[in-house]
């Protein structure tokens, strides 16, 4: 091995044990280069060597157990495509068990011995009556002497090709157990000053790292795996904190010290209604940031229907009585289209300018706004991404607002907040798919986040109802009756992109059985779905809104923008395929207008435990907040508000959907550390420095999230 001091960068090929061929295995299938990835590389479980099972009392299909008895016979059994497989038959004292093998046959035949005492580990199949394990571990008693007097071995994840290199788990743990006794403390420096590690009482990083991988008990295991967490969230909101604070630094903007006419009129006699608590609250955070020469970076929250547009006005208008412009960007000309209608109808005659830029808007009539933006004479811009383009000009911005921001690219959203050459602008990013508190720390460390938690006072909560297959003709009647009152029906069908001809071919087929029970011309029905040109889906939609059409069958890109009043039913075909958060946006569809509205959730009989639970939280409740946070505990953060972009979630050991306590402390602690040293020059936040700038180096689009 080379010199000790670089012992975690040696290049995986010079491990012992390991070699040229074997290193570019590990490259290639676990992207593992260095001895530092190996030992970062952590067991998925661990095999409980304390506890043996008698096969009489195996009853649970699916279950991992470790046995020890005899092999009584082995069989090499080639199908019909030539392919080989190994059997085997395995008993102890209580009774018998079948072995097989699928790969390695040729190579296990010749290894394994009959008549021999082996301790068996594997996950057990059990059907009718008979009791399976497929590639089980398998270790001679005789040599098994030091495995048995351990609590717990190691397993890792491993492919076929690593394990027809000779890598799988069990070579892996004999390699990763002669690493960690060749390493010292000094090899593995501490990342955390000592006043944290006895403050939490949590090991330190060199026990953490050997309990880890070769833990002697449950306590040990406890101790690695949270210190390991917290490790991992503690610095990525080290990296947060820092990226704000010098945005802080960096970016100055205008201080918006009046409230003045403009705000003040609207809010006295064109706010239709009052505003909720929530609503206030958010305003008055938003007038608090934006009244300071730092830029506001505020994420708003707020669940469908909650009221956010109001208050995305609200805060136009302070931009407006100070004497600076505002725009507002969407991911859609659609929703574009609806907010540039809801804001002009609020604002009514007061003299305020509000303009509609977006890709579709040419000639002239583009030359004229651009030529009264660049003026000043346009004081509210709403459009698409067409207002980050270079021809697109402010004279004064100062608020840029971006909605459904998770929609946008970095470098679009950046660009929108570069249109001021000195004074940059106030920003305020809107989301109405609300996001666990736990996410939201990790992927808006950045920002400061406003939720709006409450609807407007008398909207009819939607109806959520779930029904199989064989209450189809019911839902026909119940259609036609809605129809008949004057209302309109949406019909969604899920969409996966692997499969999307015969999701294509799903929602046509279900298009064309519509055509059965509300024939042409008495009925008109609108198609709408991701692979038409953006104007057919435009103009399908308009008629939708229009009501020429009464009933809307589409994909899920009408899951967001798309506001119709008068649409007071939501039919949802195969929803065992939809996420919760997905299911949550699709029903934000109806509920709009003042008439009672339902969500119908249809599935054949066959649903997952998982899809069960789904559909159970739905039907329970309307609150976003608690169906995001179910969604977290079900899928993980990866399908969330498109999280999986940000780099930030590539997390080996912490869950965030179950670790709040360890995200929580790490977070407060990370916060105390940079508001009393922002740039880690203390000698005591020395170790947070050295691996801040190693992290730095390994992730380098750490924190642009925002």
């Amino acid at each position: 091995m080379a010199n000790q001091q670089n012992i975690l960068d040696t290049s995986i090929e010079y491990v012992k044990g390991i070699g040229p061929a074997r290193g570019e295995t590990f490259r290639k299938e676990l992207n593992i280069h260095t001895v530092y990835d190996l030992l970062f590389t952590f067991p998925f479980r661990y095999i409980d060597r304390t506890t043996f099972h008698l096969i009489k009392d195996i009853h649970t299909d699916g279950d991992n157990i470790q046995l020890k008895g005899t092999l009584v016979s082995l069989e090499k059994v080639k199908s019909k495509s030539n392919r080989s497989r190994l059997t085997g038959m395995f008993k102890d004292s209580t009774g018998f068990l079948e072995l097989v093998w699928f790969q390695g046959a040729t190579w296990l035949d010749k290894t394994l011995k009959v008549g021999e005492e082996y301790i068996v580990y594997g996950r057990v199949t059990i059907f009718s009556g008979k009791k399976t394990i497929a590639h089980p571990e398998m270790e001679l008693i005789s040599d098994a002497v030091v495995s048995i007097a351990k609590t717990f071995d190691p397993v890792y994840s491993s492919t076929e090709k690593m394990d027809g290199k000779g890598l799988d788990s069990k070579a892996r743990r004999k390699i990763v157990k002669a690493l960690l006794l060749s390493i010292s403390e000094t090899d593995l420096p501490e990342t955390l000053p000592p006043y944290v590690i006895d403050k939490l009482k949590i090991c330190s990083r060199y026990n953490a790292l050997q309990w880890i991988h070769f833990p002697q008990d449950d306590s040990q295991k406890e101790l690695a795996t949270n210190r390991i967490k917290f490790e991992e969230f503690f610095f990525v909101q080290i990296r947060l904190l820092q990226s704000k604070i010098y945005r802080q630094y960096k970016y100055k903007s205008a201080p918006f010290a009046t409230i003045g006419d403009y705000f003040n009129t609207f809010y006295k006699t064109k706010l239709a209604f009052e505003l909720t608590n929530a609503q206030k609250k958010v305003i008055k955070e938003i007038r608090t940031d934006m009244g300071k020469t730092t830029q506001m970076n505020r994420l708003l929250q707020g669940d469908v229907g909650s009221g956010k547009t109001v208050v995305a006005l609200l805060s136009m208008l302070i931009a407006l009585d100070n004497g600076f412009q505002s725009c507002m960007m969407a991911p859609t000309e659609i929703l574009a289209q609806q907010h540039y209608a809801s804001i002009t109808s609020s604002l009514g005659d007061m003299p305020v300018k509000v303009a509609f830029l977006s890709g579709s808007i040419k000639g002239k009539k583009r030359e004229g706004i651009l030529s009264e933006l660049r003026e000043g004479n346009i004081h509210i811009l709403i459009g698409t991404h067409a207002l980050i383009e270079n021809t697109v000009v402010f004279s004064r911005l100062g608020l840029a607002i971006v909605d459904e921001q998770h929609r946008f690219g970095v470098a679009q959203r950046a660009s929108l907040w570069k249109k001021n050459d000195e004074l940059a602008p106030h920003i305020l990013v809107m989301t109405a798919t609300p996001i666990p508190r736990t996410l939201a720390m990790t992927l808006y460390g950045d920002l400061d986040v406003s939720v709006i938690d409450e609807l407007p006072p008398g909207r009819k909560e939607i109806q959520t109802i779930h029904k199989y297959e064989n209450a189809r003709p019911q839902l026909i009647q119940f259609m036609h009756s809605e129809i008949a009152k004057g209302r309109q029906i949406y019909i969604v069908y899920p969409l996966i992109e692997e499969s999307e001809k015969l999701d294509l071919q799903n929602l046509q087929d279900g298009y064309e059985r519509l055509l059965q029970y509300f024939p042409l011309p008495d009925y008109q029905i609108s198609v709408v779905h991701g692979r038409m040109k953006a104007k057919d889906k435009d103009w399908e939609m308009q008629r939708f809104i229009n009501k020429t059409t009464q009933i809307m069958v589409a994909t899920t890109v009408i899951e967001v923008g798309v506001n119709v009043p008068n649409a007071s039913v939501m039919v949802i075909e195969n929803t065992e395929r939809f996420g919760l958060s997905q299911l949550h946006q699709l029903r934000g569809r109806v509920g709009r207008g003042a008439d009672q509205s339902y969500c119908i959730l249809m599935t054949d009989y066959k649903v997952s435990k998982e899809g069960k639970e789904r559909i159970a939280t739905m039907v329970r409740t309307n609150n976003g907040f608690e169906i995001a946070e179910a969604d977290l505990k079900l899928r993980g953060p990866g399908d969330i508000q498109g999280t999986q972009q940000s780099g930030l979630l590539d997390f080996k050991l912490l869950n965030i959907g179950q670790d709040k306590a360890i995200m929580d402390a790490a977070r407060h602690i990370a916060i105390r550390i940079i508001e009393d040293d922002p740039k880690l020059e203390r000698v005591i936040h020395e170790n947070i420095r050295h691996q801040v700038a190693k992290l730095r180096i390994k992730h380098k689009d750490w924190g642009r999230v925002s």
